[in-house]
């Protein structure tokens, strides 16, 4: 059964510069180089009208998850591909999907993401399903591997509001 997760973060600024923060190239090249983990990298990223798609590498070392997780990875280090679709979603607002694929391992997360202008600033809030196809202890992958995103989110998160700032 998939395990599901939901972040809410705030700030003080617009969602218009909130998004475009989140979305900038640079940005995102600058967060992964401090947060990204081994082999980091943007693998894909194209803006079409309207919006922006593009593809994250992360890693998480080993030695940083339990070891029913890292039982099931080849090479002890986790990869992690996010690819994340955002759109304008009229005045104040932008509208999110994301796909994660943990690579080498039957670990997949999906999402949906928004940015909305609220009294005195603006509200990310993204909701996450985490699925691991494993019998028996796929639920405490689910949790271990929804632990991680959630850290990462809230270190991003914070990372970009200090860049807005």
């Amino acid at each position: 059964m998939p395990r599901s997760l939901d972040y809410r973060a705030t700030s003080v600024h617009p969602a218009e510069k909130v998004y475009a923060a989140m979305v900038d190239r640079d940005l995102l090249e600058q967060q992964l180089k401090h947060l990204g983990g081994p082999g980091a990298a943007i693998t894909a990223y194209e803006t079409e009208p309207g919006g922006v798609r593009y593809t994250l590498r992360h890693g998480i070392s080993a030695t940083d998850l339990p070891s029913v997780v890292t039982s099931f990875i080849p090479g002890g280090d986790l990869k992690i591909d996010r690819t994340e679709h955002w759109r304008s979603g009229g005045a104040g607002r932008y509208d999110g999907t994301g796909s994660v694929e943990v690579v080498g391992t039957p670990a997949t997360a999906r999402s949906v993401m928004r940015i909305v202008d609220v009294d005195g600033g603006s509200e990310v809030m993204i909701r996450a399903e985490v699925t691991v196809r494993v019998p028996l202890i796929g639920s405490r992958i689910e949790e271990a591997v929804a632990g991680q995103i959630e850290k990462l989110l809230a270190a991003e998160t914070e990372f970009t509001l200090k860049q807005i700032s």
